[in-house]
């Protein structure tokens, strides 16, 4: 604990040297998981904030601050001083007060060995108007934790959840706090009836009415191996005698209808047009005898707050004009019965189960469902499918827990997350777009090849496959961050150490590429910890004599 104290202490230090507010463009940020991604109230930005990434050996964390500018599909980094340390599974809310605020609690920092966990139980609030942050001291607060969730409902954020992991032992909460915007003071809530039990990662939504909706989660249990356990409930937490200080909280049971997600966890959430809101993605762990195999998910299901009905959220494919011609009035009758053809759809969903098979022989397995009416549809007019550009071919984000999402203009953007082939761990950073309100077709705004990255407890020859990919992965690749070496593959030239970087940070930077030197040096037997530290020699070799 008190390491990792230290470390944070020097990285907050190394961020107090900022002292202004320098906004720059740059490529799209490197591959991440567990940041927030949040709409700007007023403007037609994204706001990225921290996330970790896993190399197989170390984990690293942020806390950079990304703007991704819709209507020109480029990214921007802004660098203020004094930002939030380093953290991922925290959580992100905005409100639209005085030009816009984003508002962010808690998350967790790990030691780049990835064993040792320290929670935050701090409070921020970025004025996006004027670009500063703010640490808010408040006392009462929720405790330190992570994976918890939180909204904004009218004038408070309520925040419910999450869990606590030291080396010894682990708690999972299903308590709830609610910050008061206006006199930003805290207040643990009391809620009569009886609550969910403790979990974190589940989804909480908030309707018009200051009612909120909270979903699914996952909690440990220690009878099977500290096997995550998917817990799938429903609750409405609600307001009674809303306006009066004196509010009353009450836990309800809801008993939805509709088609509802199937088990899973790490799955993210967003709220959608319509008063629904909506799920992504996500893993189910299959426990074999001695392994967990992970089923992962790259569909949506939307929850109707107002009906209090799940439904899939089936891709209608683009729809041509000469279809619209040649069927008129049937095609117009079809897109007005918007809620028959979702019924429609799930009642008869294809599952399209794909294999991928890892270096090292680990298959693993993929499932899709994919709408059974909407295919035979489109099969049977095939000049037309072929003038569509096929509709089997459509785009779409590879299945994944963990990723980021937003909802702005009633459009949902994803972004990052990761998937797992056997032990192999793959962290993302594309970007998906896709309008909700006509679901027709993703959108891919930022491509990335997955097996292009390194992974330092594997073999490294994915080339047969890298090679059917094409040119995207390697520019992916080439541009991902400064986090990662900048002259990856130029072995005659070393990166450059920049003015004024410390050691540390150029190690930081750099080390992907120093590795990756020493591990061709060596060859392909050398033990992993042997290169590295071959490699960190090299690295400080080459930046005292550039100093």
């Amino acid at each position: 604990q008190e390491d990792l104290e230290a470390l944070i202490a020097e990285f907050q230090s190394l961020d107090a040297k900022k002292t202004q507010v320098i906004e720059s463009s740059c490529p799209p940020p490197s591959p991440r998981l567990n940041g927030s991604l949040s709409a700007h109230p007023e403007k037609d930005e994204l706001i990225l904030f921290g996330g970790e990434y896993f190399n197989g050996q170390k984990t690293y964390l942020y806390n950079d601050l990304y703007v991704y500018n819709i209507r020109k599909n480029s990214w921007s980094k802004v660098e203020i001083p004094n930002p939030p340390p380093r953290r991922c599974a925290h959580q992100a809310a905005v409100v639209p007060t005085a030009g816009g605020q984003l508002w962010l609690f808690g998350g967790e920092f790990a030691s780049p060995s990835g064993e040792q966990f320290y929670h935050y139980k701090d409070l921020w609030v970025l004025h996006l108007a004027t670009k500063t942050w703010e640490q808010i001291k408040a006392s009462g607060g929720p405790s330190g934790r992570s994976g918890h969730r939180m909204v904004a409902c009218k004038r408070q954020l309520i925040i419910f959840g999450g869990f606590h992991e030291s080396a010894r032992d682990y708690i999972y909460y299903n308590d709830v706090y609610a910050f008061n915007l206006d006199s930003f003071t805290w207040s643990k809530l009391a809620p009569s009836g009886i609550g969910p039990a403790p979990r974190s990662g589940c989804q909480m939504a908030t309707n018009p009415e200051g009612s909120i909706i909270i979903y699914g989660g996952y909690s440990k249990q220690r009878i099977k191996k500290d096997v995550d356990k998917g817990t799938l409930h429903m609750f409405l937490l609600k307001v009674e005698g809303a306006g009066k200080e004196e509010d009353k909280w009450a836990w309800s049971r809801l008993n939805p209808s509709g088609v509802k997600p199937t088990p899973r966890s790490g799955f993210s959430v967003a709220i959608g047009p319509n008063n629904r809101s909506l799920l992504f993605g996500g893993v189910h762990d299959e426990e074999e005898e001695e392994s967990i195999e992970g089923d992962f998910f790259n569909d949506i299901y939307f929850y109707d707050l107002g009906k209090n009905r799940w439904f899939p959220g089936q891709l209608k494919g683009p729809k041509s004009e000469k279809r619209k011609r040649r069927r008129g009035r049937q095609a117009e009758a079809e897109d007005a019965g918007d809620e028959e053809v979702e019924k429609q759809l799930s009642e008869a969903p294809v599952e399209i189960v794909k294999e991928v098979v890892a270096e090292d022989g680990t298959v693993m397995t993929i499932k899709q469902v994919i709408s059974g009416p909407a295919e035979e549809k489109g099969r049977s007019e095939s000049e037309e499918e072929e003038e569509d550009g096929a509709l089997g071919q459509q785009v779409e984000p590879c299945p994944r827990s963990n990723a980021m999402l937003a909802v702005k203009h009633g459009v949902l953007y994803v972004y990052g997350g990761m998937f797992e082939v056997g032990d192999r761990q793959f962290t993302l950073s594309d970007l998906y777009s896709i309008d909700l309100h006509k679901m027709e077709e993703w959108k891919v705004l930022v491509e990335m090849d997955p097996k292009a990255q390194e992974w330092l407890e594997e073999s490294e020859s994915d080339e047969e496959e890298d090679d059917k990919e094409g040119a995207e992965g390697g520019e992916e690749e080439e541009e991902s961050s400064e986090e990662e070496s900048e002259g990856e593959g130029e072995e005659e030239q070393h990166p450059s150490v920049q003015l004024d970087e410390s050691h540390a940070d150029y190690l930081s930077r750099t080390e992907q590429y120093w590795i990756k030197l020493a591990r061709s040096n060596m060859g392909p037997d050398a033990k992993e910890k042997k290169v590295v530290k071959v490699a960190y020699a090299m690295a400080k070799t080459f930046y005292e004599d550039s100093v």
